[in-house]
């Protein structure tokens, strides 16, 4: 495999992918983080009303407070934070490798440079592996304890 075909087949793949995901968790992220705020924001606006059927605006305030409670459970188990910036993190790293072999900077001056290449790109996508299997294996442990 020539180094254009990994720069193309594998690096430009995984790039893409890391960039995505950085972008998918990190909108996720805001929308149900400002929808969390917008609701809870709203109770205390909500509690002070004064209308005839008072009942209906009790449980529509402890709804508030489900969908609160849903919302930041959700934001917890699936970690958006924590996924945008790892991914963003990797990709980034990904881009700088890619760049610094394009222009034989750094550990790219030699003649084993596409050697060097795989081998550091390689190396990223392990660790950033091992770094989102530790982080869900954690959360499976605290889960036990708790």
């Amino acid at each position: 495999m020539t180094s254009e075909d990994y720069i193309n087949e594998r690096l430009n793949n995984q790039i893409n992918w890391y960039d995505k995901e950085s972008i998918k968790n990190k909108r996720w992220f805001y929308t149900l983080s400002i929808l969390e705020i917008l609701l809870a924001l709203s109770i205390p606006f909500l509690s002070n009303l004064t209308i005839e059927e008072s009942l209906w605006l009790s449980r529509i305030i402890g709804l508030l407070g489900l969908v609160i409670a849903a919302i930041a459970s959700i934001l917890l188990l699936s970690k958006f934070q924590a996924n945008w910036i790892e991914y963003r993190l990797t990709s980034e790293s990904l881009k700088s490798e890619k760049f610094m072999y394009l222009t034989k900077s750094g550990p790219y001056g030699q003649d084993q440079s596409c050697q060097n290449l795989v081998q550091r790109i390689e190396g990223i996508m392990s660790k950033e592996n091992s770094n989102w299997f530790k982080l869900q294996g954690d959360d499976q442990k605290k889960n036990i304890i708790s």
